[in-house]
C-alpha cells in the first residue's frame, strides 16, 4: 500500500513539472509574440490570435495568473517530493528532495520549455491561450487581489502602468524592420519603402536638377532657335524666360503646342499665350512635403529658389518618385550614368553627380550634411578650386581629380580606403 502510494505521488509530482513547464513556456511564449504579425492574424479572424491578443492587451493579468499558477504548481511539487524523499531516505531525503527537485524544474520546467518558446512562440502561445483565457476566469479574485497590491506598489514607485509603453513605430524602428525583413520582402519593394520612409529627411535641394543643368527656352534667342529646343528636348516642360533664368515668365508644358503647330500659327507671341505661371519652390522643403504640395496645387515642376529668391534649380514630380521606385526609365539611366566602375575596384565620378546618388549607388558613406555634389564636397574640403589634379582623403574615401576646367571638377577617381583604423581623416 506504501509502495501503490509513492507511485501514485510519483504520477502526481511529474503532472506538476509539466504544468509548470506549461506555465513557464506559456510565459515566454506569450510575450515572444510579434505583435505585428499577431494583429494581422487578428484582422484575419485567427481565433487562436484573438483570443492571444485579447489576453495581451491587459499583461498584468496575464502575468499575474502565470505567475500564480506556476508558483503554486512549483510549491506542491515541492511538498510532495519532500514527501516522497522523506518516506524513502528518511531526515536526509529533505536534502535530497531539495537537490534533485531544483535540477529537474530548472532543465525540464524553466530553461528547455522557455527556449521551445523562445524559438516558436505561436505554436506554444495559440494553444496556451485557449487554456489560460479560463483560467483567469477561474482564478480572478485572486489574480485581481495580487494585481491590486502590486499596482499600489509601483503607483508608490513612481510607475502607471496606465501609460505602458505603446507599440508605435518610428522612422527609424520602422527603417530596421524593412532592412532585417530579408527574403520576405522583395528586394525592390524594399527599396521602395525606404524611399518612402527617407522622403522626410530629403530636401528638394538635394534632388533638384542644378540651375545651369537646366534646359529652357530663352525668349531672346532667334525663333528657329527656339524651334530647335522644342523638337529636339526630352522633356515635356521647359521654363521660359528672358535672358536669364531668374527672369521666368512661366512654364511651358510641350504638347499645349501642339494645336499652335497645326494651326501653323505658332510664334513668340502665341507661345507666351499657352505657358503657365511659374512654380516656386523653397529649397529647404523635404521631399515628403512637396510631394504633397504637387498634387494639391496640380503642378509637376517647380523652380527651385534659395533665401533670396534666386533661382537655383527645377525639381519635378518625376524626380521625387525616383527616389522611391528608382530610375523611371532604364534606357534614361543607361544614358545618364555617370559613374563609371574601373578594373581596380575604383570609380570615375562627373563632379556634377549629386552625393546621395553615390552613396546609394555603391553603398558608400560619403558626408551628406554640406554640399550636395561631388564638385561641392571637393572644393569645400579643399576651401578652393585646385588649379591642378590634386589627391585628398574625405572619410574613408581616396579622391583624385582628373579634369578641372571652368572652375569646377568635372571628374574624380574615387575608392573605398579598407584599413582606416591608423589614418586620420581630412
Amino acid at each position: 500500500m506504501e509502495d501503490a502510494s509513492i507511485s501514485l505521488l510519483l504520477g502526481i509530482l511529474c503532472f506538476l513539472i509539466l504544468c509548470s513547464a506549461f506555465f513557464s513556456s506559456s510565459e515566454t511564449g506569450m510575450m515572444s509574440l510579434n505583435r505585428y504579425r499577431l494583429k494581422n492574424l487578428v484582422k484575419k479572424k485567427h481565433s487562436a490570435a484573438q483570443k492571444a491578443d485579447k489576453l495581451l492587451q491587459r499583461p498584468d493579468k496575464l502575468i499575474g495568473v502565470i505567475l500564480i499558477g506556476n508558483n503554486f504548481v512549483n510549491i506542491l511539487a515541492a511538498s510532495i517530493a519532500t514527501i516522497i524523499a522523506v518516506r524513502l531516505y528518511g531526515d536526509a531525503g529533505i536534502a535530497i528532495a531539495t537537490t534533485v527537485l531544483t535540477i529537474v524544474i530548472l532543465i525540464f520546467a524553466e530553461v528547455t520549455p522557455k527556449t521551445i518558446a523562445a524559438l516558436h512562440p505561436e505554436k506554444i502561445a495559440f494553444p496556451a491561450a485557449f487554456i489560460l483565457g479560463p483560467l483567469l476566469k477561474l482564478m480572478y479574485p485572486l489574480v485581481y487581489l495580487v494585481n491590486l497590491i502590486t499596482n499600489g506598489l509601483l503607483r508608490l514607485a513612481g510607475i502607471s502602468t496606465a501609460n505602458a509603453d505603446d507599440q508605435n513605430l518610428s522612422t527609424e524602428e520602422l527603417r530596421t524592420i524593412v532592412n532585417e525583413s530579408g527574403a520576405l520582402l522583395p528586394k525592390g519593394k524594399q527599396s521602395m519603402l525606404l524611399g518612402v520612409l527617407e522622403l522626410n529627411e530629403v530636401t528638394v535641394e538635394d534632388i533638384m536638377i542644378p540651375r545651369n543643368e537646366i534646359i529652357g527656352i530663352d525668349l531672346d534667342l532667334d525663333f528657329d532657335e527656339i524651334l530647335e529646343i522644342i523638337t529636339t528636348s526630352e522633356h515635356t516642360l521647359l521654363p521660359v524666360y528672358n535672358t536669364d533664368i531668374n527672369k521666368v515668365n512661366g512654364i511651358l508644358h510641350l504638347r499645349n503646342l501642339t494645336k499652335l503647330i497645326q494651326q501653323n500659327n505658332l510664334n513668340k507671341t502665341t507661345l507666351l499665350q499657352v505657358i503657365r505661371e511659374p512654380y516656386f519652390i523653397p529649397e529647404s522643403t523635404p521631399l515628403q512635403t512637396q510631394l504633397f504640395n504637387f498634387q494639391k496645387e496640380n503642378h509637376r515642376l517647380g523652380l527651385v529658389v534659395d533665401e533670396y529668391g534666386d533661382i537655383q534649380g527645377i525639381a519635378t514630380l518625376a524626380d521625387i518618385l525616383e527616389e522611391i521606385v528608382g530610375e523611371l526609365s532604364s534606357i534614361q539611366k543607361e544614358e545618364n550614368n555617370e559613374i563609371h566602375p574601373q578594373d581596380d575596384n575604383s570609380f570615375i565620378i562627373e563632379g556634377t553627380v549629386f552625393i546621395r546618388d553615390i552613396n546609394k549607388s555603391l553603398n558608400w558613406n560619403l558626408p551628406t550634411d554640406g554640399p550636395k555634389t561631388l564638385n561641392g564636397l571637393i572644393t569645400e574640403t579643399l576651401e578652393a578650386i585646385p588649379e591642378a589634379n590634386v589627391c585628398l582623403k574625405v572619410a574613408n574615401y581616396h579622391i583624385e581629380t582628373l579634369q578641372i576646367s571652368e572652375n569646377q571638377i568635372k571628374s574624380s577617381r574615387l575608392f573605398a580606403i579598407e584599413n582606416t583604423d591608423n589614418e586620420d581623416s581630412e
